[in-house]
């Protein structure tokens, strides 16, 4: 993990946190997500080279990408979708190690936290499960925005509620998409577990992200 390019700015006031990969590892609740919606609309079940596209974009453009040129199927896909119970799929969702330890212990720093998720509606269903609201100061899903991930709108969504200026932000994700926004929106960015995108800095474990603020 290199330190160098935080400890020489400016003190970090908020970490964002992405949900999907970064809070959890929910590979295996995507899959059985798509692939029951694929099996309702009579196509195969998801293939592990497309889980990635699915694990980082919206619901909207995940139903796109599994039926390219067929606006019919994702309308009765997003029809279809309505009637599942969200309730169903979350047991398939592992909290990352120590992630609890670590927000408590920013917390006790000063530090405020937030989540930024290409997630819709079933955020609320997430938080609620594994009572999460208590360790966040704001959740933007994508229903909260016109333009969701990489754009740069809900992270400075995130900046303007919050007060927070883009130097004393920082943004843990694991995806491209991650990467691409905290980029477009100025802030500084950490990948968690996925060296491929790592700009220099990494975490392996949530509560390395201790040791990156001191």
């Amino acid at each position: 993990m290199n330190l160098n390019s935080l400890n020489r700015k400016a003190p970090v006031r908020c970490v964002i946190y992405d949900c999907d990969g970064v809070l959890f590892d929910s590979l295996e609740n995507n899959e059985r997500f798509y692939s029951q919606v694929c099996a309702a609309l009579g196509r195969a079940p998801v293939r592990p080279e497309e889980l990635p596209f699915l694990h980082m974009h919206t619901v909207q453009e995940a139903l796109l990408f599994l039926f390219p040129g067929r606006p019919d199927l994702v309308k009765k896909a997003q029809e279809f979708i309505l009637t599942l119970n969200p309730h169903d799929f979350i047991p398939y969702m592992k909290m990352e190690p120590n992630l609890l330890e670590a927000l408590d212990a920013l917390k006790l720093r000063g530090v405020l936290r937030a989540v930024n998720t290409n997630r819709t509606g079933s955020m609320k269903f997430v938080l609620d499960a594994f009572s999460l609201r208590p360790y966040f100061e704001l959740v933007v899903t994508a229903l909260d925005v016109r333009n969701p991930k990489p754009h740069p709108e809900s992270v400075l969504r995130i900046l303007e509620v919050l007060r927070l200026r883009q130097e004393e932000t920082l943004f843990v994700g694991d995806s491209e998409v991650d990467l691409r926004t905290a980029e477009a929106a100025g802030v500084r960015f950490v990948a968690y577990k996925n060296p491929r995108i790592s700009n220099g800095s990494l975490l392996q474990n949530h509560l390395d992200i201790l040791n990156l603020l001191d």
